[in-house]
């Protein structure tokens, strides 16, 4: 029988791959997670991970294990979560992080909604740096987080999915594309993208700055930007093109980018993203919430 300690120790290392990393998250010293790993495989009687100087991967029998127990200890935690909830009710703060003007309007009138649902229950915004969100959810600095989808990753789960717009490419106002009705998702082939940060889920800078066309054609890749606004600026100045959703046009007009439309490209997503593990009363209220406040 495994001991929560470590059925806690080996879900976070599967998920983080990384010995630092699983002790600050289980805020514990990384000898104590090595140890507990090691007790661990001694028990089982194969090796659950394998260890070099560089990384660390899961073995055949541990990616097994994690994945026949993730799915029952999140049962598990988030029925302790919903009966520790409703003991105390819906109280306490709830701390939410957005990336951008428009998702920030979203949240003001989500959080709107979720106060007249639950009063006493108080929330706190802030705004995060798409390279931000992560880390702040891991770090604890933030419940929830409003930002660009998909946002795939061990630890996270995204969704409820609240707003899909419509995909644009934000072009220097001198180039030949800013005279165009349209763009096809070809035509990233012919273009130099800007990046997003690394630090991002790969997901989400494939999504954005695609590798490859759909029909295989490979897309040159610019620079990379921390924030929308030093994105677009580097846009302004010949430096690339870079995707945007259709609100870009609003929240950020700008004399020297044109914002086209793509003919056939699938439509931006914005959601909330959470940790696995965080799925308590407060967050799933709160989604509830801001898909009614989301809804025309």
């Amino acid at each position: 029988m495994l001991e929560r300690h470590e059925l806690e120790a080996f879900l976070t290392l599967a998920e983080e791959l990384h010995f630092g990393r699983t002790a600050e998250r289980l805020r514990v010293s990384t000898a104590r997670v090595s140890q507990t790993i090691a007790k661990l495989e001694r028990r089982i009687g194969v090796p659950l991970f394998h260890r070099t100087s560089r990384r660390v991967e899961l073995s055949a029998t541990g990616r097994r294990l994690y994945e026949e127990t993730r799915p029952a200890w999140d049962r598990i935690t988030d029925a302790v979560a919903r009966a520790v909830e409703a003991g105390r009710g819906l109280t306490g703060l709830l701390r939410v992080a957005f990336t951008g003007p428009a998702a920030g309007q979203l949240l003001v009138g989500a959080a709107q909604a979720f106060r007249e649902r639950h009063p006493e229950c108080a929330v706190e915004i802030r705004e995060a740096r798409p390279a931000e969100v992560v880390p702040w959810l891991r770090d604890g600095e933030a419940d929830l987080a409003l930002t660009g989808l998909p946002m795939r990753e061990q630890g996270l789960v995204a969704g409820p999915v609240l707003v899909r717009e419509a995909r644009m490419l934000a072009v220097p106002a001198e180039h030949p594309f800013a005279r165009r009705a349209t763009v096809s998702v070809e035509d990233l082939a012919r273009v130099t993208v800007l990046r997003m940060p690394e630090t991002l889920p790969r997901s989400l800078r494939e999504d954005r700055a695609p590798s490859r066309t759909p029909a295989g054609r490979p897309v040159t890749h610019g620079p990379s930007a921390t924030t929308v606004d030093e994105m677009l600026t580097l846009v302004g100045a010949g430096e690339g093109v870079c995707t945007v959703g259709a609100h870009t046009r609003r929240y950020h007009a700008r004399p020297d980018v044109v914002y086209v439309p793509f003919e056939d490209a699938a439509p931006v997503e914005w959601g909330l993203v959470r940790l696995a593990d965080g799925a308590t009363a407060r967050v799933r209220a709160f989604g509830d919430a801001a898909l009614a406040a989301a809804r025309p």
